[in-house]
């Protein structure tokens, strides 16, 4: 029998010093030797497992971070860029290569899974971001009491609602599971795991979630397999908690004294920075493919979802378990109105991703202007006065008679939508026959809508400090709307945004 030990894993984590552009990139330094191990064996940490290059079920597994290219960039004062790329098919902790504008590259420094002090954390998501854990926590599924926090630190934190907010409802149909939340200004990310078990006492199921607070949503996903590994820990070896206590006090955020912060919205890109540095936020925030995915399902609805994305409307996503793919289309609704002309949104409401909510958010989603979600719970397409849109499966719909009409997709909703399906098969050609690697599909997705936004609001905005501020249909059809069809549009986005301009479409007026 192997004895499998609780003890803390040792912290030898390392800092990215500040890149300067005018030093010369240093050489790898030599690989550290193993520690406590025989020679030419590894030691791998209970319930390690290697990564996978396949995605399962119609989404993303909750492995699906371990399995695609993560990418961080960063742009220093003299507007050097490096990016550090972690494997696609490599074992966890041995990124593929390291590369930067410079142009060369070089294996990464960390050989092996044994220089990595926590189970599927890879050696730059241990350099990045440090002191940004407010909280870590382990929640169980009691026959007799329910979900309830088993164990967490800091041990005083307010967690009411986490035991549901990190295990769905319905989650007892699945073997696993991620899910992104809100608890007050915190985001929070668990893992959860059902695991069969002999034992009257559970009712032959074993069920629990592993999950981190944090200030920003923007970094989470990059401790996807470390809770993964963790929640797999727990099930095995229950109470052993010493690994998450070193990854807490090794991470632990340095708070304010109220103890307040603000909620993140949904970052925001200028094209230039875009086209710089690739939008880190996005890199760490899901896995490649999400958007790809996203369209896919969605396919012309989205052209409906964005509208009611820039009225800032609040959007409802119903989906039975798993619902971790489904907290990638609220984040990918989110970025649907993004706008980088400065000025432009400054009076609306920011649109919010709450990501997963259930009942016990309801007092919390009432006080909402605008904000996206989704749910595994039917009760809430009942809560009519919680949403303004409710999206079930392919099914967009609206029980507001005013947003009817943007339901229906026009002939200009068409186009576009057609140019985007057209962009991305050339973007698809290129790389397969081309092999740029330059860009990716993310990109395009983000660039798409955010130039689309820039150039109605660009419009709008030369119209309202013109001698003439009248609207025209040629107006309209410049910013790739339909004079007719989506009028109504155009009349809720002017009073949404406060933007002062005569609307005139075939003597019909509003202003």
């Amino acid at each position: 029998m192997v004895e499998q030990s609780d003890q803390a894993p040792l912290l030898d984590w390392e800092e990215i010093p500040p890149s300067d552009p005018n030093q010369a990139a240093p050489p790898p330094p030599a690989p550290r030797r193993q520690r406590d191990a025989a020679p030419g064996k590894s030691s791998p940490t209970a319930g390690q497992r290697p990564q996978s290059d396949t995605a399962a079920g119609p989404g993303w597994s909750s492995g699906g971070t371990a399995a695609t290219t993560a990418v961080t960039i960063t742009c220093g004062p003299a507007e050097t860029v490096a990016a550090v790329v972690a494997s696609r098919n490599g074992s966890p902790g041995r990124p593929h290569a390291e590369l930067s504008a410079r142009g060369w590259r070089r294996p990464d420094p960390v050989g092996t899974d044994r220089n990595v002090p926590f189970t599927g954390l890879s050696a730059r998501d241990q350099w990045e971001e440090k002191d940004q854990i407010v909280s870590v926590f382990v929640v169980t599924f009691d026959t007799r009491s329910g979900n309830m926090v088993e164990w967490c630190l800091p041990h005083d934190m307010n967690l009411d609602g986490v035991e549901f907010k990190s295990m769905a409802s319905g989650s007892h149909r699945i073997t696993s599971d991620f899910i992104y939340f809100r608890k007050g200004c915190y985001f929070g990310l668990a893992c959860f795991a059902n695991m069969p078990v002999e034992s009257e006492l559970e009712r032959g199921a074993r069920m629990k979630s592993v999950g981190i607070l944090s200030p920003s949503y923007t970094l989470l996903y990059r401790y996807m397999h470390f809770l993964e590994n963790q929640v797999r820990h727990q099930l095995q070896c229950p109470g052993q908690y010493s690994p998450l206590e070193a990854f807490y006090e090794d991470k632990k955020a340095v708070l304010p004294p109220t103890g307040n912060g603000l909620v993140t919205a949904c970052p925001t890109w200028s094209v230039t920075t875009i086209n710089r540095c690739m939008h880190p936020e996005m890199k760490i925030t899901h896995p490649a493919g999400c958007m790809s995915q996203f369209i896919q399902f969605f396919g012309e609805q989205i052209m409906v979802l964005w509208k009611f994305a820039l009225l800032r409307k609040r959007l409802l996503i119903f989906s039975p378990p798993p619902v971790g793919v489904v907290c990638y289309r609220v984040y990918c609704c989110c970025c649907l109105a993004n706008v980088s002309l400065p000025g432009i949104g400054v009076s609306v409401p920011e649109l919010r991703p709450f990501f997963y909510v259930n009942i016990a958010d309801i007092s919390a989603l009432e006080t909402e202007l605008s904000y996206v979600a989704c749910t595994t719970e039917k009760i809430f397409e009942e809560k009519k006065e919680l949403y303004d849109v409710y999206v079930d499966n392919q099914n967009v719909k609206t029980h507001r008679s005013h947003l009817q009409q943007l339901l229906r997709l026009n002939a200009a909703d068409k186009e576009k939508y057609r140019k985007l399906s057209e962009q991305r098969q050339q973007f698809l050609y290129s790389q397969e026959v081309d092999g740029d690697c330059t860009s990716n599909e993310e990109d395009l997705f983000i660039l798409f809508f955010m130039e689309l936004n820039n150039r109605i609001f660009q419009t709008l905005s030369e119209v309202a400090g013109s001698a003439d501020p009248t609207l025209t249909a040629e107006h309209v059809r410049g910013m790739g709307l339909d004079p007719q069809g989506d009028r109504s549009f155009l009349v809720d986005l002017l009073e949404v945004y406060g933007i002062d301009v005569t609307l005139v479409i075939d003597n019909l007026c509003c202003s």
